[in-house]
């Protein structure tokens, strides 16, 4: 039986990781929300931020968060060019399927590039504060996790506050909705869906960085996360990004309990077995239904 003392401690580091993972998945659930793509690069766009940010804080000395001045404006510029040059130009028909295929080849590219210039080796950035962790009611939780989880929280504000309150968000909400009455309705939808996806790249430049604070990176590294991502985002309910953070912080959660009992790499289990339960029982996702409508 653990302890309070550790139990206290992976709910705390559970809420942290729920964070993260929401984040992590808004990215996805945007491209198949707009354009119904199945992003299979955006972990690797992940890893990609994450490398960038590595590489900032090794030639400058400087915080690598620092690094998202010149990253979030680059990836939105390469949504909106991946969008328009390369996702746009597949038949409607096929768009789904052809996606998975392109999207996995620029996932090999990304990794490729990668290795090619930083080889396999395990990067991990080394700051002043990476050591350094605060007691909260008795759990020990690092600074760093703490740092990512509020970038996390300010990024997701943020995109909330852009979708609810914005001229773009509301045209954006009912792209994602119905595109054709959206038309119908005088939105470009072909100039929101190159935004959102941009939005979408953006949102992975920012949890890649965040993810870079407390984690060993390699090229490889991509093939990790869009498994567990994939799963958040059915199980939330596909193009509800309320659901994506309701599903996150619930699987996060479980992730950083099972942790205790089955250790690491079996408590991961939880995402895939979570995914079968979503498409055996309810296959719109668990919060998909009312929550993407509202939202």
């Amino acid at each position: 039986m653990p302890s309070g003392g550790l139990l206290l401690q992976s709910v705390v580091l559970g809420l942290l990781l729920g964070g993260l993972y929401a984040l992590l998945a808004a990215g996805l659930t945007l491209y198949f929300g707009i354009m119904r793509v199945v992003m299979i690069a955006h972990s690797a766009f992940l890893i990609l931020a994450a490398y960038v940010a590595w590489w900032f804080n090794v030639r400058t000395g400087l915080d690598p968060l620092l690094s998202l001045a010149g990253t979030v404006p680059l990836f939105f510029v390469t949504g909106v060019a991946m969008q328009r040059l390369l996702l746009a130009r597949l038949r409607p028909a096929t768009l789904t399927m052809m996606s998975v295929l392109l999207t996995f080849a620029i996932a090999l590219f990304i990794e490729g590039m990668l290795g090619y210039l930083f080889t396999g080796t395990q990067r991990r950035i080394q700051l002043a504060y990476s050591a350094s962790s605060l007691d909260l009611f008795g759990a020990r939780i690092a600074v760093v996790k703490l740092i990512a989880f509020g970038l996390a929280g300010a990024a997701l504000l943020g995109l909330y506050l852009l979708l609810k309150h914005s001229r773009f968000g509301w045209a954006l909400r009912a792209t994602i909705q119905h595109r054709d009455a959206a038309r119908l309705a005088g939105i470009d939808t072909d100039r929101v869906a190159g935004y959102g996806f941009g939005l979408g790249l953006a949102t992975a430049a920012i949890g890649g960085t965040a993810l870079a604070l407390d984690a060993t990176v390699y090229p490889s590294l991509h093939w990790h996360w869009i498994g567990p991502l994939m799963a958040i985002i059915v199980v939330g309910g596909l193009g509800s990004i309320p659901g994506a953070a309701i599903a996150a912080m619930v699987l996060g959660m479980a992730q950083s309990l099972l942790q205790i009992p089955l250790g690491t790499t079996w408590a991961q289990t939880v995402f895939y077995l979570a995914l079968f339960a979503t498409l055996a029982l309810r296959p719109q996702g668990f919060f998909g239904g009312r929550l993407a409508q509202r939202f």
